[in-house]
């Protein structure tokens, strides 16, 4: 039997594994979705009744036979499967994960469980988005769940890293009490933000304002929130290229511009408050990952959504997302140990 040490650093690798392999599914899944390589394979969980995808003449024959409404586009289909088995991969190392804690706790031993088997749940219910996205032919509320759905994978991987860490070794607590409240404010409009660039990306409104700061030559274009954002989208036509119209997809810009700007401004505030709080380290990790995520969202626009650029976009999102994640776990120990020694 491992004693408790190994166990907590057997986990913890896991985990952080997780956590990187999660990164690469998540920039993967970003080039496939903006290469419009979706649909590069219009079956699921192989591509056109291949384990990897048909590449000689002999097979691309007989796959357009099998499928007569596509035509095999190797530089699509190739980034739709190698996304799908690095996602395979990360499901597989959470199902070790989640055994491996298991029994674990079966002996008594105090590792985290419960994230574990809700990260198992989560994997099993995005495997069920990914055939959806491809069945429901890139449905935007599909498209933009399935997005959200890898982004908590990472977090909670994240989570874990962290809880692991924290019971490994307990890091020095910091004297006073820190803003949680406006963390937890940030933490949700990242949230609300990340879910605005999915639907952004999910109806191809990202070009639709290639100007800066205003929008089509215009502080105030038309726009049609009402049909940009309904979620009532029909089932059944291909959505591949978008089927709004541009007020609709002006909309969508828009609301994902301005809540740039609002995440901005509280993240600064937040950052403030941090550094006059006695913690200066986390305001130091926040800082540049803001500025980072802000050159990538400017870039995108001045450059007009270069492939490189926009999938660094969605890591910048991810890695903003994970600060903010310890930030506040870190004031939320903070407060409990406070708590403790008080």
């Amino acid at each position: 039997m491992l004693d408790l040490q190994a166990q907590l650093n057997r986990s913890y690798r896991l985990s952080l594994i997780g956590v990187c392999l999660a990164f690469v599914v998540i920039a993967l899944g970003a080039f496939t979705r903006l290469s419009d390589a979706g649909l590069g394979c219009p079956d699921w969980p192989g591509c056109y009744g291949h384990l990897m995808w048909p590449e000689s003449v002999n097979e691309k024959q007989i796959a357009e036979l099998s499928f007569p409404n596509t035509k095999v586009d190797t530089q699509k289909t190739w980034p739709e499967m190698v996304h799908r088995y690095f996602a395979g991969a990360l499901g597989l190392l959470i199902l070790g994960l989640a055994i491996f804690t298991w029994k674990q706790a079966k002996s008594n031993v105090r590792i985290p469980i419960k994230l574990p088997l809700a990260l198992l749940v989560l994997v099993v219910l995005q495997a069920a988005f990914g055939m959806w996205t491809v069945t429901l032919k890139l449905l935007p509320q599909v498209v933009t769940a399935h997005l959200l759905g890898g982004f908590t994978t990472l977090s909670l991987l994240w989570l874990m890293c962290l809880r692991l860490k924290h019971r490994m070794a307990v890091a020095p607590m910091v004297s006073g009490s820190g803003p949680r409240t406006l963390a937890i404010v940030v933490l949700v409009a990242v949230v609300i933000q990340i879910t605005l660039g999915g639907w952004t990306s999910s109806n191809y409104a990202a070009l639709v304002c290639a100007d800066l700061p205003t929008c089509q030559g215009q502080w105030l274009p038309v726009t049609d929130f009402a049909d940009g954002f309904d979620l009532s989208h029909k089932i059944g036509p291909n959505y591949e290229g978008g089927v709004l119209d541009l007020a609709a997809r002006t909309a969508i810009h828009l609301s994902h511009r301005i809540g740039a700007v609002v995440v901005t401004v509280l993240a600064l505030i937040l950052a403030w408050r941090l550094a006059t709080a006695g913690f200066k380290p986390l305001a130091g990790i926040l800082l540049p990952m803001l500025v980072l995520q802000l050159s990538l969202g400017l870039s995108n626009i001045w450059f007009a959504l270069p492939l490189f650029v926009a999938v660094f976009h969605n890591v910048g999102g991810a890695l903003l997302l994970l600060v903010l994640v310890k930030i506040n776990y870190d004031l939320y120990k903070n407060n409990q140990l406070s708590r403790y020694t008080a």
